[in-house]
């Protein structure tokens, strides 16, 4: 169903600690559990504040809910979540072999319109950009890669 993979440096320093792990599992929307069951275990080991741990679920959740009901269209394909802590900063990169697609392409939404004036989609992304510091998109090797980054103390 998936793996993970862990590795664990210890730089020369031993002040500044980095450490990843990744699991990969079919993007399907029953893997959400799991997913963040991941994401949260890695952060708590990290003493992520209880706030930038919320920010960050609704961020994971966001993603890999796009990942599962749009990537991979009628077909079936795995999603790869890693994620790294090093120097306070938190980066989560998912990544799938679906449709290319780039969510950052298009422009946030008018949030100061009503919901009945706004268009559908969209906000979901934008959420994700408030909450993270930092987000990033490439196609690279018939990948998808989104890359979010996030300082935790």
């Amino acid at each position: 169903m998936f793996t993970t993979d862990d590795k664990k440096n210890e730089p020369n320093s031993a002040l500044q600690k980095t450490s990843a792990e990744t699991l990969t599992v079919a993007a399907v929307n029953d893997n959400l559990h799991t997913v963040m069951a991941f994401v949260d275990d890695f952060l708590e080991e990290h003493d992520c504040p209880m706030k930038a741990q919320m920010q960050l679920d609704l961020c994971v959740e966001e993603i890999f809910v796009n990942i599962a009901n749009y990537a991979y269209g009628s077909g079936s394909g795995d999603a790869r979540i890693c994620i790294t802590y090093a120097e306070g900063t938190v980066t989560i990169t998912f990544a799938d072999s679906g449709v290319p697609y780039d969510p950052l392409a298009k422009p946030d939404p008018d949030i100061t319109l009503s919901a009945e004036e706004r268009q559908i989609g969209g906000l979901g992304v934008y959420l994700v950009k408030k909450n993270t510091d930092r987000v990033d998109y490439r196609y690279e090797d018939g990948n998808n890669i989104l890359t979010l980054t996030k300082k935790i103390n």
